[in-house]
């Protein structure tokens, strides 16, 4: 069970920092700048393009151990799956605002609102809604993807069934309990998602 709330925490923590980091390259990645636009292009070029599993290892031996000075597997999972997820996420915002009508927009401006304003009262309210689905499939897979962050010993729900599993010498228990729990929180999440779009 411990292993389970450290799953949830660093799932919650990185689609959190995730998404936050996310619009801020999504907005780079919009910009008719080049030097704003390139380099957020080719971040998210980056982390959609290498896999997870190195990413992590990048950040838990390579980031966190030099800033810190000491390896935190906890903080280096939620780094990592942070920034894996600012790239999808951005993404998601970059594609959801482009989908809002033009004429939304142009409206905006006659009326004398500046860049931020049509933003942040026009354009975002109406993009949210249309990105709440690609932001619950990005929330799970991110959970499922969390237990690769066993391989750095996060003592999330995958470290605790490995370790259970080289205890008792047993494989079917452990792992199908994990499979179990896994699937309980990604429906629940999957039916959260469902009554929020109905709502909005």
């Amino acid at each position: 069970m411990r292993g389970t709330l450290y799953t949830i925490g660093i799932s919650l923590s990185g689609i959190i920092l995730g998404s936050i980091l996310g619009l801020a390259i999504g907005f780079g990645n919009l910009s008719k700048k080049w030097y704003l636009r390139l380099p957020m292009q080719g971040y998210i070029h980056f982390f959609r393009g290498t896999p997870l599993l190195l990413q992590i290892f990048i950040v838990h031996y390579g980031v966190v151990s030099n800033i810190l000075g000491r390896t935190d597997a906890v903080v280096a999972a939620i780094v990592a799956l942070a920034l894996n997820a600012a790239a999808y996420t951005a993404e998601i915002y970059r594609a959801g605002i482009q989908s809002i009508d033009r004429g939304q927009s142009e409206a905006a401006k006659s009326l004398g609102m500046s860049h931020w304003q049509m933003m942040r009262y026009i354009i975002l309210p109406q993009a949210i809604k249309r990105m709440i689905p690609a932001f619950g499939n990005e929330f799970i897979v991110l959970i499922k993807d969390s237990s690769l962050v066993a391989v750095i010993a996060a003592p999330e729900l995958m470290y605790w069934a490995k370790g259970a599993s080289s205890q008792y010498a047993r494989v079917w228990e452990p792992y199908l309990t994990a499979a179990l729990i896994y699937l309980t929180l990604t429906y629940s999440l999957n039916k959260l998602l469902i009554y929020l779009e109905r709502k909005m």
